[in-house]
């Protein structure tokens, strides 16, 4: 577990699943240019958890974008996946909470499971 969601964890708070990038963030143009530290730094530095109240993100690591979303305050999370993205276990999350929040994150590890934990949580 990250230090990152370790650290937030409000009284009462367990994290019930968490995931990370899909290796495939290694095979593209910016993961050979800067000859595969970026997709490394980006592996290392993200955090992407569900706890029994919310959902946790953390992007980065010198500039930083965090997402916290009570369960609640959700409505949807989905999932979309390529062919390969298929076949490799890997996809898109796109979380709309109330209030028109829409959070995207891309290129997850087994997606249908984050999404499969969140609805057994709600």
């Amino acid at each position: 577990m990250g230090s990152y969601v370790n650290q937030n964890l409000i009284s009462g708070e367990r994290v019930e699943y968490e995931t990370t990038y899909h290796w495939i963030i290694f095979l593209n143009l910016r993961a050979l240019f800067t000859l595969f530290i970026a997709p490394i730094i980006d592996r290392w530095t993200s955090e992407f958890a569900i706890t029994n109240k919310r959902v946790i993100i953390k992007i980065g690591w010198i500039s930083r974008k965090t997402v916290e979303l009570n369960l609640s305050k959700i409505e949807s999370v989905n999932v979309d996946q390529s062919f390969w993205g298929r076949i490799f276990g890997f996809g898109d999350i796109r979380i709309i909470g109330t209030g028109g929040t829409r959070e995207v994150f891309l290129k997850l590890a087994k997606p249908l499971e984050f999404r499969k934990k969140f609805q057994e949580l709600c």
